[in-house]
């Protein structure tokens, strides 16, 4: 009796324990960083940094259905193991801002025995986590539950999505401006772009957003409506399509499924993407994270000898508008051989053929007005590289015989668009897409699509878009004499938020620059928004390692001072720190590539001056710096700048002056 009495009170007490969960504590290897994790009834996570609260406890749970049974991993978890690991290492970066990147964290990995692991870690600056199915069986994912609950009604930095197709949910093509509120303030009925920023006391900013994506939808993010948690934002995730139309260019689903990701595999353990928490002090922290490339998938193409960045001129934003010449300007074979002298002449690797090289449904039929292997072979001649722009409705109609075609005429990447989705099968035939062309030795930019931090595993995607880039400016109108869009303030906002999920390609490079009140859109003979330093600018302060001259070869060689300059800056680098910057306000970066400093500085519609410290660049001796900052006259012609040169010394300070829209950029030798 008395045995079967002390089974009973074990028993009783095993129960008890079951119920009301395990708790767990995961610190940054700085220990200022800490992530609490409970298991009782749902698993939820805290963090705090320096002991502030970062987020209250937040839900986490995946609804799955795996052989006919639905299950939720993440409630009533039977922890079988809690293993913790410090992890210190340095990774090799290629195609990147930076050669190295350290990856230092402390993990904690909760095993079940119910068919999935989950994995936390803690960095100096992030918090993440993410599902690991561990029975190698097919399986769906129904839904996500993925909170972030704060513990006020805090400023925030959001992009809503732009629905590209009215009537549709989930169709963007992730080009926004960013709204400035408080969560309270956020419309709950639509979708915000990830990444976005919350604001917290001291000037700490949370960044909530995804990384590692892979054969899952991207995320979106809604402010939540729950009475119990006021200011929360969630997770939301485009349903896999089930029936499609064509619209366009569009593939448009008009029947989605009541999942959001399905796994068929039953050989393969599945890594489901991060759920990521970025947690910093300064935003300078921001303008060089490398969260992203932390989280990315190793290299899985191989061989990355044959890729090569650079800058690219391209056609389709000066509207093909060349001039001087005896020939029609236009989509034909002479333009484009003047593109690729213009690209010769400066040390461009390569041009662009955007739309209206091919038929507008088959990319296998060239128009009459083009001889493209003339214009392969010319460019091979001159060194300079052809890209080709399609459609991924196109690309997909025969993607190995296209890429194969072209590779072997010669063609040395595709710039594909119109993906304006991220769906499960979105981000499956981007996956397909990169790994093929770089069967074929391709190199890819990727537009109307949501950026998820893929360079690392596929190094042949050299650019994304995802920003709202010069293109807008061609039909931006004015309200009450100003511009309806921001773009100078914006254009010191993306670097901050954006490009934490790799590069962008904003294609900066107007000659044509105006203020606010001399601005207008003009889609035949557009301009820029800001001054033309603040153009200049932006190729160093910007990650793009396939970067565009935006602007018509006949104007910039008008103005081939400014040309000399752009062509001088690389477009990957060996360092990178970010100086000084207020997000939405300005951005100072400075960049390294071999023993040449490249630094930029830009900022919004308000003029400003700055002292730019270059102790942190450690330059040891005297040198030569070639620097363009804003004329005197800046604020009334935007095209007004100042070339100088000059020597400064190791531990110089810069005192510069940015007119409203302005910028600043030097090359230090």
């Amino acid at each position: 009796m008395k045995h079967f009495l002390s089974l009973l009170v074990l028993l009783t007490a095993w129960l008890s324990a079951q119920a009301a969960g395990k708790s767990y504590t995961l610190t940054s290897p700085d220990g200022r960083l800490t992530v609490n994790i409970t298991t009782a009834g749902i698993l939820q996570w805290a963090v705090s940094h320096d002991a502030a609260t970062v987020t209250l406890p937040s839900p986490i749970a995946l609804h799955v259905t795996v052989k006919g049974t639905t299950a939720t991993w993440g409630e009533q978890m039977k922890v079988r193991t809690a293993r913790k690991s410090e992890h210190r290492a340095t990774l090799p970066a290629m195609f990147y801002m930076r050669s190295t990147v350290a990856d230092n964290y402390n993990a904690l990995t909760l095993t079940t025995n119910q068919g999935y692991d989950v994995e936390f870690r803690a960095y100096d600056d992030a918090a993440v986590y993410r599902f690991v199915s561990t029975e190698k069986t097919a399986f769906e994912v129904n839904s996500e539950r993925a909170e972030y609950r704060f513990a006020d009604d805090h400023p925030v930095v959001a992009a809503y999505y732009n629905n590209t197709v009215k009537g549709t949910r989930y169709q963007s093509s992730f080009e926004s401006v960013y709204e400035e509120c408080r969560l309270s303030q956020l419309d709950a009925d639509t979708l915000m772009l990830s990444p976005m920023a919350v604001c917290l006391p001291g000037g700490k900013k949370a960044v909530v957003m995804d990384a590692a994506v892979d054969d899952y939808p991207g995320m979106f993010v809604r402010k939540g409506t729950r009475a119990d948690a006021p200011h929360m934002l969630y997770a939301d995730f485009a349903p896999i399509p089930v029936e499609t139309r064509i619209r366009e260019r569009f593939i448009i689903p008009v029947r989605r499924a009541n999942s959001i990701a399905r796994f068929d595999d039953d050989n393969a353990q599945r890594h489901l993407p991060w759920r990521v928490l970025l947690v910093t002090e300064h935003d300078t922290q921001l303008l060089d994270n490398d969260i992203s490339w932390r989280l990315s998938p190793d290299n899985r193409i191989g061989d990355t000898a044959w890729i090569k960045p650079g800058k690219v001129a391209w056609d389709w934003w000066n509207n093909w508008n060349i001039t001087g010449v005896d020939f029609q300007a236009g989509i034909n074979t002479e333009t484009y051989k003047y593109y690729i002298d213009f690209a010769a002449a400066n040390k461009l690797e390569y041009i662009i053929l955007d739309e209206g090289w091919s038929s507008r449904e088959s990319l296998m039929e060239v128009v009459p007005a083009i001889d493209l292997q003339a214009i392969v072979e010319y460019g091979k001649a001159k060194g300079v590289g052809i890209i080709l722009w399609a459609t991924w409705r196109n690309t997909m109609r025969d993607l190995d015989g296209i890429f194969r075609h072209y590779a072997q005429m010669g063609v040395k990447g595709f710039k594909v668009d119109f993906f304006d989705r991220d769906d499960q099968l979105v981000v499956s035939d981007v996956k397909a897409i990169s790994a093929c062309a770089a069967k074929h030795h391709l190199v890819l930019d990727l537009h109307g699509m949501h950026p998820f931090g893929m360079q690392r595993a596929y190094p042949n995607v050299l650019n994304i878009e995802g920003v709202k880039g010069l293109e807008n400016t061609k039909w931006e109108g004015k309200k009450d004499g100003k511009p309806i869009h921001d773009f100078p303030r914006y254009d010191v906002t993306c670097p901050y938020l954006r490009t934490l999920t790799g590069p962008m390609d904003y294609t900066p490079g107007a000659m044509k620059n105006a203020t606010q009140r001399s601005f207008y859109g003009d889609n035949g003979n557009p301009m820029s928004m800001g001054t033309r330093c603040h153009q200049l600018a932006m190729y160093v302060v910007y990650q793009a390692p396939l970067q565009m001259l935006a602007d018509s070869p006949s104007k910039y060689m008008k103005e081939q001072e400014s040309t000399d300059f752009i062509a001088q800056i690389p477009t990957t680098f060996d360092e990178t720190i970010a100086l000084s910057g207020e997000m939405g306000e300005y951005a100072v970066v400075a960049k390294r590539k071999g023993n040449t400093w490249y630094v930029g500085a830009m900022t919004n519609w308000t003029p400003r001056d700055i002292s730019i410290d270059l102790t942190p660049l450690t330059l040891g001796t005297d040198r030569q710096m070639e620097a363009f900052s804003d004329g005197v006259n800046a604020h009334r012609d935007a095209t007004d700048y100042r070339r100088t040169q000059q020597r400064v010394t190791a531990n110089a300070k810069l005192d510069i002056h940015l007119a409203p829209g302005g910028g600043w950029a030097a090359i230090i030798k």
